[in-house]
């Protein structure tokens, strides 16, 4: 039998306001560099050198997580043309050939460390991750032992991994990271709050998306990149991305209306100028079910359910839809199944 643990919770994601603008960036997150052993986490250099080229011909500004979801909160600016490179595990093919190329473009980056694999014979060394943040790349946290904290969550067992890491990262480097990464991108709203509590600035996940002025600061999105998803026309749209505002997030796993393995997704958010008739819902492994309402007040009710049942650990819920200028927009929910 199998259980549903809640990722963005048993819960509805309530947000302030609604301010439809460019006041949005796409962050992408990496593993390993011109390293083809693991190919399902690899980009080839090549493909990586094509996205750098591209982002600076065209214009983009890439900086750190941190400072770009600083100036998101703090700056009506827009941020179209800003992007986040982010690189998960620190292993050594980021140093070795990642790095280079992205100094050779003059771009930054955050770098999520999992400190228990620190100087193993695959990963950076302390002495090479205080080399690169010197020259500019922002060191965050992405655990201790990289565990399912899923399985049997226990805030207390987060608690414990996070001391641990935050213990190693003040002794090795000398500060405490302003950000950290969840392992795999499964997570609990617990985790966010205690992050928030011991003065994070915020957490990324792993459903795609763009990150926007009203994005929950601990469940900010990123673009997977890997050569299976890193091909050059497909990066370029998605690094000019932008967000699905959505105001409202319901999970319906039980009752008439939805099931464990069937769950209804329920999105809120305004019409404001989406263009409708071209809203398109993916569901990973089987074909998306939609429903569609547009309220009185402008608000529109969207419910996403799968048309077979889910038998995979992750499952990402997609939706897409254009404004009335042809702009695409992006929103992304990982659902979580577990034995």
């Amino acid at each position: 039998m199998r259980v549903f643990l809640v990722i963005v919770s048993l819960f509805l994601v309530q947000l302030n306001s609604f301010s439809f603008q460019q006041n949005n960036f796409s962050t992408f997150v990496y593993h390993r560099f011109g390293d083809d052993r693991y190919p399902s986490t690899n980009i080839s250099l090549d493909n990586f050198e094509a996205q750098l080229s591209f982002l600076s011909e065209e214009g983009y500004e890439v900086i750190s997580l941190n400072d770009a979801f600083k100036q998101l909160k703090s700056s009506p600016k827009d941020l179209s043309k800003t992007v986040v490179i982010t690189i998960d595990d620190a292993y050594k093919s980021f140093y070795q050939n990642g790095w280079p190329l992205l100094k050779k473009y003059g771009f930054k980056a955050t770098l999520f460390v999992n400190t228990k694999t620190v100087g193993a014979s695959d990963y950076m060394t302390w002495k090479e991750l205080k080399e690169v943040q010197s020259e500019g790349v922002e060191i965050a946290n992405h655990s201790h032992a990289h565990p399912y904290f899923m399985n049997d969550f226990s805030v207390r067992k987060f608690y414990s991994d996070l001391t641990i890491s935050q213990a190693f990262f003040q002794n090795m480097i000398g500060s405490l990271p302003d950000g950290y990464a969840y392992p795999y991108g499964e997570w609990h709203p617990e985790m966010g709050n205690l992050l928030d509590s011991l003065g994070y600035s915020y957490a990324a996940a792993q459903n795609s998306g763009v990150v926007y002025q009203n994005s929950p600061s601990f469940q900010l999105p990123r673009f997977p990149m890997s050569d299976a998803y890193a091909g050059l026309d497909e990066f370029k749209q998605k690094a000019d991305m932008n967000a699905l505002e959505i105001q409202k997030l319901e999970v319906i796993d039980n009752n008439f209306k939805g099931s464990k393995e069937k769950p209804r997704v329920l999105l809120k958010f305004k019409e404001a100028d989406y263009d409708l008739k071209n809203l398109q819902c993916f569901i990973q492994g089987t074909k998306a079910k939609k429903s569609i309402e547009v309220l009185k007040d402008g608000d529109v009710v969207l419910s996403i359910w799968p048309e077979e049942a889910l038998n995979q650990r992750r499952t990402l819920f997609t939706v897409t839809v254009t404004d009335k200028k042809g702009k695409w927009h992006w929103f992304s929910y990982s659902y979580l199944l577990l034995n």
